[in-house]
C-alpha cells in the first residue's frame, strides 16, 4: 500500500473523529462510529472491475459515489435521526473527491 492510500484510508477515520470530537464532545465516541458508517458506501467497489484500480477516480463511477446518492446524501442532512450518517457520507465523498483532484 503507498504512503498516498494510506494517508487517505487514515483521513477517512480521523476527520470523522475531529467533527465528532468539535461538534458533539458529549457524545463524540459514538457519534464518531455512527459516521464511520459512511465508509459502508465503499462496498459499490466490489461492483467494479477490477475491485481496486490505484488510478480510478470514485465520484462518478462507483453507484454511490454518484451525484444521485450525494444528493440522498444532503437530504439525509435533515432529519435529526440521520444527521450523523449523512455527516458521515459526506465526509467520506468530500475526502474522495479530494482524492480524485489531488491524481
Amino acid at each position: 500500500m503507498s504512503i498516498r492510500a494510506a494517508l487517505h484510508l487514515l483521513l477517512h477515520a480521523i476527520v470523522p473523529a475531529t467533527v465528532a470530537w468539535i461538534f458533539f464532545r458529549e457524545r463524540w465516541k459514538s457519534a464518531w462510529l455512527v459516521m464511520l458508517l459512511g465508509w459502508a458506501i465503499d462496498a459499490d467497489h466490489l461492483l467494479a472491475d477490477p475491485v481496486y484500480e490505484p488510478g480510478r477516480c470514485s465520484i462518478g463511477f462507483h453507484p454511490l459515489h454518484t451525484a444521485p446518492a450525494i444528493g440522498v446524501y444532503l437530504a439525509l442532512l435533515l432529519p435529526h435521526r440521520t444527521r450523523l450518517l449523512a455527516i458521515g457520507l459526506l465526509i467520506h465523498i468530500a475526502l474522495d473527491g479530494l482524492d480524485c483532484a489531488l491524481m
